[in-house]
Order: C-alpha cells, then structure tokens, then sequence
C-alpha cells in the first residue's frame, strides 16, 4: 500500500525541506537575510579599506583630512611602505626584519600544537588504555588556567631548569638571540594544546566507529588509520584551528615580547608597532602603513580557508 507523505498548503513535495540542514539554508537564502548579511561585510570592511586607502596617501594629506577625500583629491605614494619596511633611521620602522621574525614564530607555533592535538585526539578518542578519560579531562580542565599564571614558571622552567631534592632532572636552557624563538614555540605550544586536543576530539570522536571497525579487519595500524582515513575526514577542523592559531600567534604581544625579547634578532612585528604607536604617535603615514603591513598576511591566512573555516564551524551543529 502507497504512502503520501504530508504537504503543506500552497507548497510541493519538492519545496518541503527533508532536513535541518536544508531549512537552515533555506532561512539563510531569503531577501533578508542577503541585505542583512550583505551589510555586516559592509560595516566590517569599511575600516580595514580606510586603513588601506591612508596607508597609500602622502604625510600631508593623511594629517590634515581624512581618508574618504581621496576620491575627490586623489594622491597617492608608496613612500610609506618603503620607510616603514626599509627604511634606515631611527624613527623609521624597519619592519622587514621584524615581519621574517613573526613569520618564523608564527608558523612553528601553528604547526606543532595541530600535530600533535591531532595525534592525541585520536589516541583519546579511538585507542582504549587505562585512564584515558581522566586524562582527557585533565587536558579539558586545563583550558580554564589563566595564561599569565603560567609565564612566571615557564620562565623559571627555562631559565633554572627542573631540580627535585637537589637532583638536576633537567638543565636550564641558556638560550641566547636566535636561539630563544625555541623557548617562543615551545610557549605557543604549550598554551594552544588543551584548547587544540579539546577541539580536535569532538571532531575525531564522531568519526563513524564502522570506517575503524573495516580499516583494522583490513590490517591497518593505528599509524596508517590515522593518517590515511582520520586527517582527511578532519581537515575542516584542522583548518578552523590553524586559523585560530595563527591569528593568535601572529597577534601576539606578550609571550613574544617575554619569551623572545625586544631585540631586532628576535622581536615580532607586533613588538615594534607597539613602540611606534608608543613613541612615534604623529607618524600616522608609519602607522597606517605599518598596522596594514601587519594585517595582510592573516587576511590572506584566513581567505584561503575560510571554506574549511566555515565547514568546520557547521560540521556536527546539524544533522543530514
């Protein structure tokens, strides 16, 4: 016996979404919602467009109007790039050095905490050993440890070593100039891996049991099962982290600022715009320069994954 399934007034089968996911989308595709979202991106890009239009006008005009009179008086100059990444005085901001050096905190910083939250991910999700609960909710709770609690014995950990009943367990460091973008990684590391293994574990757990159940009566290891069936399942994960991550380590002030110090060897760029917002506050031609110089890398960052982004965020809210 055939069976209808209920429509509504006025609709067709085919209009009725059959699931959550669809009557979400369809909500999010009205006229409305398009004008709304269409001026959130307005209202979001007007000032980042503004910072970029400043950075390209000369001193003088950047001082005495502002930067939506660049339509009626167009002018504009690169000179500000070129003193504020290359330029050699003492007021100038010579950013060059200080952008490789945020380049070579922030990438190590970004890579290590994803691999090894994922490694350990998996292992707490799909490897059954004793206590592995409890130690999965000692990494959740340690997410509630203010960061600033724990510079000063990271600091001490790398600056006196670990010592228990006068045996040395381990040495202090000693690291000088370059060498301290180790003690740099090894912070980031640290502070990212309870949110990082928290994140990636709700992702991983999911997993469905039946994918392991077939790779381990096929012979896979765990080392070939991660690699091969979980990492691509959870690349839009992996990719929501990374965004997150970089955005903090490439923003990040303090823990470069203790960590690796305020020379040109191992400062990032935000150390240095700090100094020229601090000393140099009527250089707006630097500082409108500089912040952008700063910005553009995470904007390209995060619209090249913003789909993994945005699937990320989406994968497990609905169902079908």
């Amino acid at each position: 016996m055939a069976t209808t399934t209920p429509v509504l007034p006025g609709t067709t089968a085919q209009e009725q979404p059959r699931t959550a996911a669809g009557r979400v989308r369809k909500r999010l595709n009205t006229r409305t919602a398009t004008i709304v979202s269409i001026i959130i991106a307005l209202l979001w890009t007007i000032p980042t467009f503004g910072l970029f239009v400043s950075s390209l006008r000369p001193e003088q005009d950047i001082k005495t109007t502002g930067w939506w009179t660049f339509f009626s008086n167009p002018a504009f100059t690169l000179e500000n790039y070129n003193e504020v990444l290359f330029g050699q005085s003492a007021s100038s901001g010579r950013l060059a050095n200080y952008f490789v050096n945020s380049v070579v905190i922030t990438i190590p910083s970004v890579l290590f905490p994803i691999a090894f939250a994922a490694m350990a991910a998996y292992a707490l999700s799909w490897i059954r050993f004793r206590g592995r609960d409890w130690i999965y909710v000692g990494i959740f709770a340690l997410q509630i440890v203010p960061l600033q609690m724990a510079l000063v014995p990271l600091l001490s950990f790398f600056s006196r070593g670990v010592t228990l009943a006068g045996i040395t367990l381990m040495p202090a460091w000693q690291l000088d100039d370059e060498q301290k973008f180790v003690q740099v990684w090894f912070a980031h590391t640290c502070f990212a891996l309870p949110f990082a293994v928290f994140l990636l574990h709700n992702f991983v757990s999911q997993l469905p049991g039946e994918l392991m159940e077939a790779a381990r009566v096929d012979g896979a290891s765990h080392a070939k099962i991660f690699r091969t069936i979980v990492l691509p399942l959870i690349t839009p994960a992996l990719a929501s982290l990374t965004i997150f991550q970089f955005l903090w380590v490439w923003n990040d002030l303090l823990v470069a600022l203790i960590f690796a110090g305020g020379s040109d060897e191992t400062a990032p760029l935000t150390v240095r715009l700090a100094e020229l917002a601090g000393t140099r506050g009527n250089e707006w031609q630097r500082l409108t320069s500089g912040a952008f110089v700063a910005i553009v890398i995470p904007l390209i960052v995060f619209l090249s994954l913003q789909r993994y982004f945005v699937r990320g965020l989406l994968t497990g809210s609905v169902k079908g």
